[in-house]
């Protein structure tokens, strides 16, 4: 064999290497200003009023598939039961295959697809916020209200004689819940995350949030934040100072444009998201305003929508 011809194939070998090489690193790399996930970890939008998938049904309400660590959790279960059946079955998704769930607060926009998923998945555990008299059954001690022991016994509450607790229902007595009252790690690295509304027209409103601790930083997933979202970040920052990304609902639907910018500020100056992911209660004109301040860092996440974690 000519040494012209062992060049010219050791040539060749140098060149396919080369291209080799660098399809590889395009695989693993990411390209600039394009979210990449770390095995797997992303969230699935599967409920809310916006979106660009003709495939699935816009409805008001939230529902999120959070998967992350091998984990998946789904997230409240939208407004309506038959919609929600019908996103989750429109975007592949098996309610059969959960670790957890986890509902947010009472509201109906929020529980509604209980019906369905407990038709498939009927013994998942299910996390709810500590509700005294709230949907998910729970109950109160009897020293809530004052008692009067010159009445009557038929003018006292049992007579005079009440249980320890005064116990409520819920009209899905067959579901596993879990009620979650203080910060509570459920998971390696997962937590959830408790407040209470102040804010008038939801004042003493429980709500739960859940916070991942990721390498990153925090991977914040709200349901409408009814506490406000500075009082969610204050709780939920002091298992990790640093938030990554922020998904769900801001409740900020009707508020002026004053509060709007401050509160874009603050989440991008103050608290120094790294990424936004919001949809649902947050509201058209702070969509506008926080798109404005976060830039390339305000990731779109209307129902459909599968959002590699960043």
């Amino acid at each position: 064999m000519s040494s012209v011809v062992l060049r010219v194939g050791a040539m060749r070998f140098r060149l396919w290497h080369s291209l080799l090489v660098a399809a590889i690193l395009f695989a693993v790399l990411p390209l600039p200003g394009v979210c990449k996930s770390e095995g797997g970890n992303r969230v699935t939008i599967l409920y809310d009023a916006f979106g660009k998938s003709p495939a699935v049904t816009k409805a008001w309400g939230f529902s999120a598939l959070v998967e992350y660590g091998g984990k998946r959790i789904l997230f409240d279960t939208g407004g309506n039961a038959e919609i929600f059946e019908h996103n989750v079955k429109a975007l592949g998704v098996d309610l059969s295959k959960l670790d957890f769930v986890v509902l947010s607060h009472r509201h109906s926009d929020h529980i509604s697809g209980l019906n369905y998923l407990l038709r498939i998945n009927p013994m998942v555990k299910i996390y709810t916020p500590a509700e005294p008299w709230g949907p998910f059954g729970w109950g109160a001690p009897n020293s809530f209200y004052r008692k009067d022991e010159s009445l009557a016994a038929n003018m006292r509450y049992f007579d005079g004689h009440p249980p320890s607790m005064l116990s409520a229902s819920t009209p899905w007595p067959q579901a596993n819940f879990t009620r979650v009252d203080a910060t509570t790690e459920i998971a390696p690295g997962i937590f959830l995350v408790p407040t209470i509304s102040q804010v008038a027209g939801t004042l003493e409103l429980r709500e739960i949030s859940m916070a991942i601790r990721g390498p990153q930083g925090l991977i914040i997933v709200d349901g409408c934040s009814h506490a406000g979202v500075e009082k969610i970040l204050e709780a939920a920052t002091k298992i990790d100072p640093h938030v990554r990304v922020l998904f769900g609902g801001l409740h900020l639907v009707g508020a002026p444009d004053a509060e709007l910018q401050r509160i874009s500020t603050a989440l991008h100056d103050q608290w120094k998201l790294d990424y936004l992911a919001i949809g649902h209660c947050t509201g058209e004109p702070t969509f506008a305003s926080l798109q404005k301040t976060f830039g390339d860092r305000y990731i779109y996440a209307g129902v459909g929508a599968v959002v590699n974690i960043p």
